[in-house]
């Protein structure tokens, strides 16, 4: 399937292969056999942006030590409303919702740097999950703070 134009790098982005919208942009469920014609570094810049969702500012920012990982607990001290009950949840049931997340969306491709708080690191993560190093030619997709979709998630267990 051929897209033309920075602009369908949303619409790649948004549906998996039976056409079923994609929550999480970085879940490993992108549509397959696509190929996407962009003229010019502006529009590829710009089909980067809409088809990553700001992970090249995030990447830039860990490669100039200016990005900030907010852990858990700080993220989920600024719930209200149905998802305040995300406040109570113990270290081991928050090191399991995280895990649990995971393998209920089918994965997130994110290398996590944030910890359930400061000093305590989610230890269970797989060695593919701990690393923010880039590797030759790659990109690391890096998550600083956990998504609403983790918070969410939990509140309605």
């Amino acid at each position: 399937m051929m897209f033309r134009g920075a602009e369908a790098a949303r619409d790649i982005a948004n549906l998996d292969d039976r056409g079923a919208y994609r929550p999480l942009k970085t879940a490993p469920n992108l549509r397959h056999g696509w190929a996407l014609l962009i003229s010019g570094v502006e529009a590829l810049r710009q089909g980067a942006r809409l088809f990553l969702s700001g992970e090249l500012g995030v990447w830039r920012s860990y490669e100039l030590g200016t990005l900030k990982p907010v852990p858990l607990r700080e993220t989920l001290e600024r719930q209200s409303g149905m998802y305040a009950v995300t406040k109570k949840i113990t270290d081991r049931q928050a090191t399991a919702m995280v895990m649990d997340f995971a393998e209920r969306i089918g994965g997130c491709l994110k290398r996590i740097l944030w910890p359930i708080a400061p000093g305590n690191p989610i230890a269970s993560r797989p060695a593919e999950k701990r690393n923010a190093k880039a590797r030759d030619g790659e990109m690391p997709l890096l998550c600083h703070e956990a998504c609403n979709l983790l918070v969410a998630g939990r509140a309605k267990s």
